[in-house]
């Protein structure tokens, strides 16, 4: 996926290649990063009064942070509620450039997450499906085929255990 760039349906894609330029980010907009990842729907007057900074100052920073990549606001919702009966981890072992393959996996429609990774790895890919035989037709025949695939591994998850999205910022002093 491509940090800042939009995708099928205008979803925000997030990618950002290890060592590119980062955004600076002060300790006014670390707070009203903390606070949305507390809570998403948290208006912009009670940021505002907590971090000392105007409505519109917050306001004007979160679209800053948005556009940046930095963050994004979204609905993170449960797959199964939503009828998708299966997730899984794909790893994938590619032969030849990494990058193309990975943009073609973030491609398909029923991939939530892709990353190049080091390891006994080079991709890995989160899948959602609404059935055993769905999951079995998006592996075998929309991801095994793309080219430069070399050999696939399926982990499908039984159950989550774990998953958050409030690791807070990280202060480098």
């Amino acid at each position: 996926m491509i940090k800042g760039e939009l995708g099928l349906g205008d979803e925000r894609r997030l990618h950002r290649a290890v060592g590119t330029a980062r955004m600076e980010i002060d300790a006014a907009s670390k707070a009203i990063i903390e606070h949305l990842q507390q809570d998403g729907r948290r208006s912009y007057a009670t940021i505002a009064e907590s971090v000392g900074l105007t409505e519109e100052a917050v306001q004007h920073r979160v679209k800053q942070l948005v556009d940046a990549g930095v963050m994004q606001i979204v609905a993170v919702t449960d797959p199964l509620q939503l009828g998708f009966a299966r997730q899984a981890m794909v790893g994938v072992i590619v032969e030849g450039e990494l990058k193309p393959v990975a943009e073609a996996i973030a491609a398909v429609e029923e991939v939530d997450y892709v990353v190049i990774t080091a390891g006994g790895f080079d991709i890995l890919a989160e899948v959602v499906g609404q059935s055993d035989a769905h999951l079995l037709e998006l592996v075998t025949s929309r991801i095994r085929p793309i080219p430069g695939v070399k050999s696939i591994h399926t982990f499908l998850y039984l159950e989550l255990q774990k998953q958050t999205y409030s690791w807070g910022v990280h202060d480098p002093h």
